[in-house]
């Protein structure tokens, strides 16, 4: 599948056709073309519908065609619900006949080995020639529900959305797809479009996604993906979305299969596939789903309450207990709880007993059951103030005689006034005979319902984060690396640093030295005392082969140090030979960081930064940057490491230069997206040094690749 989106007139073809022909139409019960055809006949289906079976002369009122070769002239769809063996041929047809979209059942083409790979790039190749779009193979086709047309063989009922607002679901899994739309019917929220992409052979999910930004009814987009296939036109799709108002919600499995590994940098070890395409996702403005529960409970929020607009939320709570295990589940999910109490709260003072103290979570105990009107004007009082983004009501239910006094209280809060920030219903007691009607009520006031809290909360904490997200850009000037062009493969430290040295890096004052008297020589002029660090293209992580020897202090030590590098290499790796060594001046100590990048060759450019020396792999206290990111936001999320408070001045140590570190950070970026070829640049360690002194890098690694153009994303 190329790099291209496509257009949205031929994506419209295939999502709201007004002809439709069914390849393998059957009226035999269980067969995948029997079902395309009752979905259609029983959800009314206004246009043409061509069946095309070879061996039957009619199904039901319709005249069957032989073949795709009997088809009219641009027909919008074509269902394929025939073997793999026949896929192909059918394809071929499909586009002398000028049909606009297929959607492909069969699996067996790039899942099913080399022959089925080949198969699959020459249907992509014809949909490419010819303009088509093809959903799947390996797909469960897709439904319709704005205009009641249902493309799959799931028997399927559709259910317009009507005015409401309504969410879309675009999944490759055609399975997952249809798990999540029977969760959204069952919580009756509204559906627009379902997408099973499958194979994604000449349409992915971005291409969907793309599309749905401008349907009027969608304001959702929910999303199952296991692999980005073109990242970089996803990532456009999703800030457009994010543009127009609406929010992609994306659960993507993967998280846990092991990292890409590199040979040649602690960077490229780190920043694994699924960090980097998650920093590059939030990015854009995806909130992403840790479950296929969370991905429900996201959506309904989005759905029915008012956007988050900032991550503060307050807590309704009945019960201490609650309260104290609410305070627990917030410090895990990283929930910001607005601070409230008696003496800035006068509002909810009001109208408390005298006995319940001003606090978040709020404990009302069970005074609320002899007086409703506590819930209904804490409620109001938390809603007005503006310190609160969004509010949870934890509500124990117990039987349909305590909600007919707590659910009428709860809602009366909501009646004349402007809602602008989410209420959630929150059941503590899952399992509870609430009354159907009251979860009906509490639905069309637009308060999402949960029958448990813990759902509630990360469902919330996950908008939380997106609303307190920095989505702003800088517009960095990218930084070239003259000379980096007459480079290929790992370039050495000290060439490294002759090429970053010209750009503003800080590195250690040192000379390169091919032999033991140079090395002498270089130690003479730099000062004492001094550090050597054997130098070779092969030899990446230097200190495991005893390849640095630190605080030489005199043209001896020097001398016995050459000879002493040089055993301990040639221990380490007979095959490796030695370009010389680098003598650098030794520094002031100060805090080990890591600084490094890497081009991705489908994500682009990522920076990573945090705590490093050789211990940097073992405790991944690293975060990613993109190189669009304001240096004030890179210095903010530093400040978000684990082990931030040594940054900061840890038991009477000086703060230290986060600002000089963030300004590194923003120049790595700067010269990855300047510089495709160079896969990857390894500062490891930086030594950082008390405000205001800067940061030093004191080793530097880099690796070119003459490939094809990472994307921008």
């Amino acid at each position: 599948m190329n790099d291209t989106t496509l257009a949205r007139d031929a994506v419209a073809r295939l999502l709201r056709p007004r002809s439709v022909a069914v390849v393998g139409a059957s009226d035999k019960p269980g067969a995948l073309g029997a079902s395309v055809l009752g979905n259609l006949d029983r959800n009314e289906f206004a246009g043409e519908v061509y069946p095309i079976n070879p061996k039957r002369d009619a199904i039901g009122f319709r005249k069957c065609l032989a073949s795709v070769d009997d088809l009219p002239g641009g027909v919008d769809v074509a269902v394929l619900a025939i073997p793999q063996a026949g896929v192909l041929d059918a394809v071929r047809g499909l586009a002398a006949r000028k049909c606009g979209a297929a959607i492909i059942f069969s699996a067996g083409f790039a899942e099913g080995g080399e022959e089925g790979k080949a198969q699959q790039a020459e249907i992509a190749r014809i949909a490419a020639e010819h303009g088509m779009v093809i959903e799947g193979p390996n797909c469960l086709g897709l439904v319709n529900h704005v205009d009641g047309i249902p493309l799959t063989f799931v028997e399927t009922d559709t259910i317009a959305p009507e005015g409401r607002r309504a969410v879309a679901v675009v999944s490759q899994s055609g399975a997952m797809a249809a798990v999540l739309c029977t969760t959204f019917q069952a919580r009756d929220l509204a559906i627009s479009y379902s997408v099973s992409t499958g194979n994604e052979a000449a349409s992915g999910v971005e291409d969907y996604v793309d599309w749905l930004v401008d349907e009027e009814n969608t304001r959702v987009i929910a999303m199952i993906v296991e692999q980005f296939r073109r990242p970089a036109r996803f990532l456009a799709a999703a800030r457009r979305a994010r543009a127009a108002g609406k929010q992609v919600v994306l659960l993507h499995p993967g998280k846990s299969s092991a990292a890409r590994e590199s040979a040649a940098t602690h960077t490229g070890a780190m920043a694994g596939d699924y960090k980097l395409m998650r920093r590059k996702v939030e990015r854009a403005g995806v909130v992403f789903a840790e479950t296929l529960e969370e991905l429900g409970d996201i959506t309904e929020i989005l759905l029915r309450a008012p956007a988050l607009g900032q991550e503060s939320l307050a807590v309704l709570g009945e019960s201490g207990a609650f309260k104290a295990l609410t305070l627990d589940l917030a410090e895990e999910q990283g929930i910001v709880l607005a601070p409230l109490n008696d003496a800035d709260s006068p509002a909810l003072r009001a109208v408390l007993p005298p006995f319940v103290p001003v606090s978040n979570p709020l404990d009302i105990t069970a005074q609320g059951l002899s007086q409703p009107e506590i819930y209904t004007n804490t409620l109001a009082a938390l809603l007005d103030d503006p310190r609160v983004g969004g509010v949870i009501a934890g509500i124990i239910q117990t039987d349909p005689v305590t909600c007919a006094i707590k659910v009428p209280a709860i809602m009366a809060a909501l009646e004349d006034r402007t809602i602008d920030k989410p209420l959630v219903f929150a059941g503590l007691d899952e399992g509870a005979p609430i009354p159907p009607e009251h979860i009906a009520a509490l639905r069309d006031k637009g308060i999402p319902c949960f029958p448990s809290t813990e759902r509630a909360f990360r469902a919330m904490a996950r908008l939380g984060a997106l609303a307190s997200r920095d989505l702003a850009t800088a517009d960095t000037a990218a930084l070239p690396v003259p000379g980096l062009a007459d480079h290929h493969g790992v370039v050495a430290e000290y060439r490294s640093k002759e090429l970053l040295g010209p750009l503003g890096f800080s590195f250690p004052a040192g000379r390169f030295a091919d032999s033991a008297d140079a090395a002498v020589s270089a130690a003479e002029a730099l000062g004492y005392p001094v550090a050597m660090k054997a130098q070779a293209v092969a030899l990446g992580h230097k200190s495991d082969a005893g390849g640095v020897i630190l605080n030489l202090a005199d043209a001896a030590a020097v001398a016995e140090a050459w000879e002493r590098i040089h055993a301990n290499v040639g221990a380490y790796d007979a095959a490796l030979v030695l370009e010389g060594v680098l003598i650098e001046k030794m520094g002031a100590r100060g805090l080990e960081m890591i600084v490094g990048g890497r081009n991705d060759p489908d994500w682009g450019p990522v920076v990573l930064a945090g705590f490093g020396g050789v211990t940097a792999e073992i405790l991944q206290d690293v975060r990613l940057f993109t190189p669009d990111m304001p240096v004030e936001q890179i210095e903010a999320e530093l400040m978000q490491l684990k082990s931030a408070p040594l940054l900061a001045g840890y038991r009477g140590a000086p703060a230290l230069d986060v600002p000089a570190l963030a300004r590194l950070v923003s120049q790595v970026g700067a010269i990855l997206a300047a510089e495709p070829s160079l896969a990857e640049i390894d500062l490891n360690p930086v030594i950082l040094h008390p405000l205001g002194q800067g940061a030093i890098a004191l080793d530097a690694l880099m690796l070119v690749e003459r490939a094809a153009p990472a994307p921008v994303g």
